[in-house]
């Protein structure tokens, strides 16, 4: 029986293991980055050749996100899922705008971006967040109808396929895949039929071979990843150069710093290819380090999610496990394209990668997840939530 009058738990009641690993992937990420950039920021005109210009970026970046996570976890989840359906047009309308000529801003051939003076916003990183809580909502208010094509896959299916055509309009195949997953993972563990959740997924496969068969830079970027060394110094020159900081590391790495790829040699070495500096630099032992620290974040989300689930708290449930997928799936295809097991995406390595849009996105999600822990415990203490 919950106590309306004990409104004020503990302020550490709240998961803080999830809390320190969210912190020291931040922390290896601001050092990553600096180290990672000290090169292309001396090199490029744009950064006035200051050597810690995307150090100062990522840590107001880190700052805000933090503030903006803060922010977040002050809002109930009841509150999250009543503002569900406006964040996600919101989100649709923003990668509308994006797609107008003359607003949205264009980098290597992808409209991506809108401009806000001295910083950018992506909002497909921001549409990520958004899709995990209009999925969660759509499947707790569906929850009738999961086993039913017309009313429970369908709907979703036509929602999913206009944002995935508006992905593909900038062209961001990555965070297309990537949103595709969370809504395909959230409708499962919300219980749809397996038999469509079976067919659901042959569909995704025929569509994205289809994509990729149909899209010739896309097929040249799977022929170069099944054998970046035929053309290492063209196609294959990314892959080639990742490849060489994961060999060159070893078991220990070169030192913190050390690393000769990042010295113009690897293209986006503090975006999308992160990893490889680290596992230069850093060597196995660093890359480990990362990747045991997102599995147990992921881990933990999950874990977050099934407690909600049994104090039947099904919406809540949802966004955690969603939020878990959404991190955990973008890790392994960021970390898949740096080891070259997968072809290269432009999508960056959350919470470590440079990028402002991304790392907010990044933050506001994780404060959502520590929020479900907190109302969980809060439930089970009797404290009205």
């Amino acid at each position: 029986m919950l106590n309306p009058a004990l409104k004020k738990p503990a302020i550490g009641d709240y998961d803080q293991t999830l809390a320190w690993i969210s912190l020291i992937l931040l922390g290896i990420g601001l050092v990553m980055v600096y180290s990672a950039s000290i090169a292309i920021a001396e090199a490029g005109k744009l950064t006035a050749q200051q050597p810690a210009y995307y150090l100062i970026r990522h840590t107001a970046f880190l700052a805000f996100g933090i503030f903006l996570g803060t922010l977040a976890f002050q809002f109930p989840m009841r509150v999250w899922q009543k503002l569900s359906p406006m964040l996600f047009v919101f989100g649709a309308v923003l990668l509308v705008i994006v797609l107008i000529p003359g607003i949205g801003r264009e980098v290597n051939g992808s409209q991506r971006w809108l401009p806000f003076g001295i910083v950018n916003l992506q909002p497909s990183e921001f549409m990520k967040l958004f899709v995990v809580i209009y999925a969660a909502d759509y499947t707790v208010r569906k929850a009738g109808h999961m086993h039913s094509l017309c009313k429970g896959f369908l709907p979703m299916l036509a929602v999913m396929l206009s944002i995935g055509g508006l992905l593909l309009a900038e062209p961001d195949f990555g965070a297309f895949a990537v949103i595709a997953v969370i809504a395909m993972g959230i409708l499962f563990l919300g219980g749809m039929n397996w038999k469509l959740f079976a067919g659901l997924i042959a569909m995704l496969a025929a569509g994205f071979f289809g994509l990729i068969v149909s899209s010739p830079y896309r097929l040249q970027r799977v022929v170069n990843f099944m054998d970046p060394w035929s053309d290492p110094y063209g196609k294959g020159y990314q892959l080639s150069h990742a490849l060489i900081a994961f060999g060159r590391g070893e078991w220990f790495g070169v030192g913190l710093g050390g690393s000769i790829e990042k010295q113009l040699y690897l293209p986006e070495a503090h975006t999308d290819f992160l990893l490889a500096i680290i596992a230069e630099e850093l060597g196995f032992a660093g890359v480990a380090l990362v990747i045991g620290l997102f599995a147990w974040l992921v881990l933990r989300a999950f874990a977050i999610g099934r407690q909600a689930a049994t104090l039947e708290r099904y919406f809540s449930s949802l966004v955690a496990q969603g939020i878990g997928l959404w991190l955990g799936v973008q890790a392994i295809i960021n970390m898949g394209v740096n080891m070259g097991v997968l072809p290269t995406k432009g999508l960056t390595l959350p919470l470590l990668s440079f990028g402002g849009s991304a790392i907010a996105a990044n933050c506001i999600a994780l404060a959502v997840l520590l929020r479900i822990d907190r109302e969980n415990r809060q439930l089970k203490k009797g404290y009205a939530v």
